[in-house]
């Protein structure tokens, strides 16, 4: 998936790591909530974009600790990096919310089991917001975060913030109904 590959190119452009070390920064800057990505899909992208020749691996040991791949962008890792970038930025915006299929399919449920369906998406936007609220909180004044990671933030919660307004005139539509 070239999301996958862009995100892990991404962080080798700003310097090498391991393969933990990508997907400890993919759960700090909470990417796997915007970005279908997995710890097993870092390891197994890791390996594959070292098979294209895009990154390098130099096995190291540290200490006492285990040895492991310290991934290194290639300059051909470099060109597929901004190839991606240019690539998927010129790509039209898709928005996938999983629990749309559950909405389109309401009026086929009795009028309690939507009741239910609905309270359910409710309080899953409602800890959404809270947990990008906190994790806002959190960041805001950390140096090591990009404004670029603090935007995508932003992004999150004001997209949250719109799902708890059309929640809120949804359960009102239904209930005159």
């Amino acid at each position: 998936m070239a999301t996958i590959d862009l995100i892990v190119l991404g962080m080798l452009k700003k310097g090498p790591m391991g393969a933990y070390d990508i997907q400890k920064l993919v759960e700090y800057r909470n990417i796997s909530k915007w970005v279908k990505i997995s710890t097993q899909s870092i390891y197994k992208k890791a390996l594959q974009l070292e098979e294209k020749g895009l990154i390098t691996a130099e096995i190291v040991k540290e200490g006492k600790m285990p040895e492991k791949a310290v991934y290194t962008l290639t300059e051909k890792g470099e060109q597929e990096f901004e190839r991606l970038m240019m690539d998927i930025s010129a790509q039209p915006i898709r928005l996938f919310l999983d629990f749309n299929a559950v909405i389109v399919n309401l009026d086929s449920l009795p009028p309690e089991t939507q009741v239910t369906c609905i309270a359910e998406i409710e309080k899953n936007i409602n800890e959404l917001t809270k947990n990008l609220n906190e994790n806002y909180r959190q960041k805001e004044d950390a140096l090591e975060v990009p404004e670029t990671g603090m935007a995508v933030l932003r992004q999150q919660m004001v997209l949250a913030q719109a799902l708890e307004g059309w929640i809120a005139a949804l359960k009102e539509h239904l209930s005159s109904l």
